[in-house]
């Protein structure tokens, strides 16, 4: 797969150890920024990567900064986008089998990177339940968002 990284400067420093694990686990990294600690906007990077996996460029996408809010608020913005932030493996695994969940977002100043390498395998291995009652409620939020509900 090829997974699209992006993070502000206080998801930096666990920024290497998620592209590392990435790799490791076989996957192509687009890197989307930043690449240090000086200060800049979240949004930027994420609105990056989160078009990266709209636009089927990337597959999915790994958000990062200082408790993943920001980028997970910034990604659900781009159509197609459905990001969470998941601090813990069940949350990873059970967003992308029940919801489809196709951006992680992970908070540096939240979870060590012995934690993020577990959550971002979780989200990396799990596939969506096509063909359940999994399918039917996803397909309920899909028409939500071509209505653009106000």
């Amino acid at each position: 797969m090829k997974i699209a990284v992006g993070c502000d400067h206080a998801g930096f420093p666990l920024k290497e150890t998620v592209v590392e694990k990435i790799k490791e686990m076989g996957h192509e990294v687009l890197d989307c920024g930043t690449n240090s600690t000086q200060r800049v906007d979240y949004p930027d990077y994420a609105f990056k990567a989160a078009a990266l996996v709209a636009q089927g460029q990337a597959d999915r996408a790994v958000l990062i900064c200082g408790s993943g809010i920001g980028m997970c608020i910034s990604a659900n913005k781009i159509k197609g986008i459905r990001a969470s932030v998941c601090h813990d493996a069940y949350s990873a695994a059970q967003g992308v089998q029940h919801d489809n969940l196709n951006v992680l977002c992970l908070g540096a100043r939240v979870i060590g990177p012995s934690t993020a390498q577990n959550v971002l395998e979780q989200f990396l291995n799990a596939s969506f339940l096509a063909g359940t009652r999994h399918e039917e409620r996803l397909e309920k939020v899909l028409q939500a968002e071509k209505q653009n509900f106000k």
